[in-house]
């Protein structure tokens, strides 16, 4: 009976943690010094814009509406935020990792982050740095 029990409490944890993505929380100290990765093209200032939009407030903003930049961002990154595209965690993660594929036809050149562990650091940053 016991051995049941067990069971079925390791399944609804399975099945909860499969439909519900755990995102460990990243070290913004750590993500500040894997920004400079991005320092050349963006900026956490506010409204502060360089060859990309500035990163302040990302969180949560619609894709390719910060209004200081709307005239500069490519078709395709507008299209993204016409079409529902918000930048929550997930999606900055998706992006960060292979801008080319989240957003095709964007102006960002970078290539992309390949470690998991960079990415949630820079998000941490970049929410850390908009409070």
């Amino acid at each position: 009976m016991r051995a049941t029990a067990w069971g079925v409490q390791a399944l609804l944890a399975a099945s909860f943690l499969a439909t519900n993505p755990v995102h460990a929380a990243g070290d913004a100290a750590a993500g500040k010094k894997v920004f400079t990765k991005c320092m050349a093209c963006h900026d956490m200032a506010v409204d502060k814009n360089k060859i990309g939009p500035s990163l302040h407030g990302v969180v949560g903003r619609t894709a390719g509406t910060l209004p200081s930049f709307e005239a500069k961002y490519s078709d395709a990154m507008k299209q993204a935020g016409a079409g529902g595209l918000v930048w929550d965690e997930a999606n900055i993660a998706a992006y960060m990792k292979m801008p080319k594929e989240k957003v095709p036809g964007n102006k960002m050149a970078f290539a992309g982050l390949k470690d998991d562990t960079d990415i949630a650091n820079v998000i941490a940053y970049i929410e850390e740095m908009s409070k």
